[in-house]
């Protein structure tokens, strides 16, 4: 168990840091490109992993038909999902952005209901009211001071949810773990955003984006800002932010079960904002507090439902 709490505090630290590194290396690249850096090296770096899982599993048998998943999940997460948040981190504060998208469980298990039509405990809908209770004192209708960050880091968090679905569902359907999943999901993304990249430096592609406000994705560099001055921030988005994060997420995972590897999601909400403080210097409104508290109220209800649902059939088996 040592281990395991070890990995979630690592994958913790590492999440609860992505927002301010990205935020950070957003000065010296185009959003949209260093989406594609940090996916392509995040997949590099779940590769081994995910080639030990499937062989380890002698009953899968990887298909070329597989990948109409993966380029849906990679479509949902890194295109959609990835690329609202990375500009949503250069017109916010890292630290909104990073409450605001933690809250994306929510919006997964909204979608659950509607698309998966299971039934959810009692408990995870109190969580969820009370959890959106939080994004609106977060928000502050009455005061908004930047309604382009707050709908772009919603908007992510609420896609983020749908990839969560459409992965969790992809994932039994396909017999692959949640690492090979995201390993191949990150390499159909970055291959798809490589291709918009291309497509975005014709120069009649990049006038028409250009025209309608859409100026982060039209002419995309690649290679562009790739230096040994960049390299440090670029490694560790890319290998300790990205790869690492979700690998320690996941092997966690494996060594304890969901419940309590989802103690990341969990903890990040309150953990990035101080990190944003201390880092960035960025101030925290009252309004964020509470709001934060609020989530952090929701999400421990969360906590102790899932916890109760995997640990409560062992007790029952045990006295019996």
């Amino acid at each position: 168990m040592k281990k395991a709490y070890l990995l979630i505090a690592f994958a913790t630290l590492m999440f609860s840091s992505m927002e301010i590194a990205l935020k950070m290396a957003g000065a010296s690249f185009n959003p949209i490109q260093l989406n594609l850096i940090r996916f392509f090296i995040g997949a590099l770096v779940l590769l081994p992993f995910a080639i030990k899982s499937i062989r380890r599993n002698t009953d899968l048998t990887p298909k070329l038909a597989d990948f109409a998943i993966f380029a849906l999940t990679g479509f949902m997460c890194v295109i959609i999902s990835m690329s609202l948040f990375q500009i949503a981190i250069v017109v916010d504060e890292a630290s909104t952005v990073a409450v605001l998208f933690s809250s994306n469980p929510v919006f997964a298990l909204i979608f659950v209901v509607l698309i998966l039509r299971e039934r959810i405990a009692r408990a995870e809908i109190i969580s969820t009211v009370v959890s959106i209770i939080g994004l609106i004192v977060i928000a502050n209708p009455a005061h908004l001071t930047n309604p382009l960050g707050l709908t772009l880091a919603l908007l992510s968090a609420l896609t983020f949810g749908l990839y969560s679905v459409i992965s969790r569902f992809g994932s039994v359907k396909l017999n692959y773990d949640g690492i090979t999943m995201t390993c191949f999901t990150f390499f159909a993304g970055s291959l798809e955003l490589l291709i918009i990249a291309w497509v975005s430096k014709i120069t009649v592609v990049g006038s028409f984006l250009r025209s309608v406000g859409l100026t982060d994705f039209a002419n995309i560099p690649i290679l562009r800002g790739i230096n040994l001055a960049h390299l440090p921030i670029l490694l560790f988005i890319g290998v300790l932010v990205t790869g690492g994060g979700f690998a320690a997420y996941f092997m966690a995972m494996e060594i304890t079960n969901v419940s309590t590897a989802s103690l990341v999601f969990f903890i990040k909400p309150g953990l990035a904002p101080i990190l944003a403080m201390l880092i960035l210097h960025e101030k925290i409104v009252p309004t964020t507090i509470i709001g934060i508290v609020i989530i952090l109220i929701g999400s421990t209800l969360t906590f102790i439902s899932n916890y109760r649902r995997t640990h409560l059939p062992i007790r029952q088996k045990t006295a019996d």
